[in-house]
């Protein structure tokens, strides 16, 4: 039931509108959100994995997603690496 929280109000927003939120996502991870938190609001936010992974493509530079990947271990870098590669 939770899991789909926002979810109607998403799909009427423009892809400006979801980059912007998404933006805000990417800055909370820079200030200490979780990422996993980040993958799933984006997601949310973006309609599908694969849309939220267009647009943290293009707010996280590659060498920072590199970097990120790169710093976690296991199923954590995996996840990681399915959004940010």
């Amino acid at each position: 039931m939770f899991s789909k929280l926002g979810a109607d109000i998403y799909t009427s927003w423009s892809d400006d509108q979801r980059r912007d939120e998404i933006g805000k996502l990417v800055a909370g991870y820079r200030n200490g959100l979780p990422l996993q938190i980040v993958f799933q609001m984006a997601s949310a936010i973006a309609g599908s994995p694969d849309s939220a992974r267009d647009h943290l493509a293009a707010l996280i530079p590659a060498e920072e997603r590199h970097l990120i990947v790169g710093r976690l271990k296991g199923q954590e870098q995996s996840l990681a690496a399915s959004f940010l590669m």
